[in-house]
């Protein structure tokens, strides 16, 4: 079990406050899919995904960024629980979509980039700190089933 500061749940539930899904969401696939193109392979159905423009252009994608943040909602709403309030989407993820775990890293750091930019200087190191550790868990979490 994860134990959570009053600090770090704090710093957590005040970048979910701000946390504008509709921007920060796609932001966040769309960069995933442009710096680490391999990624594109999970997404087959959302059409074209060949170049840059495409990938920031796509509604599916849009659309895909704003629920992986409701889902993040969801784990920051269950911090005392995250590997079970995850294991069902960690069944699929590692079973029906066969989606390579590492994947689950990289979105998340793509993720941390679009805040740190949205956030700026507020973006300091304990509240880095907390996110990082927020996300390390999620992740974690939705590594279960592959283990």
């Amino acid at each position: 079990m994860v134990v959570w500061t009053d600090q770090e749940r704090a710093c957590i539930q005040d970048i979910f406050s701000k946390l504008n899904y509709e921007d920060a969401g796609p932001k966040a696939l769309q960069r995933a899919l442009i710096v680490y193109p391999w990624t594109q392979r999970y997404f087959a159905s959302f059409g074209n995904l060949y170049n840059a423009e495409a990938i920031m252009s796509n509604p599916k994608v849009a659309a895909h960024g704003i629920v992986v943040l409701h889902g993040l909602d969801r784990a920051m709403k269950n911090m005392d629980d995250i590997k079970n309030t995850y294991a069902e989407l960690s069944v699929l993820h590692s079973e029906k979509l066969h989606v390579d775990p590492d994947n689950f890293r990289l979105l998340a750091d793509c993720l941390t980039i679009v805040i740190a930019a949205t956030m700026g200087s507020s973006f300091t190191a304990d509240v880095q700190a907390a996110w990082q550790k927020f996300l390390a868990v999620v992740v974690s979490a939705l590594r279960r089933q592959y283990h």
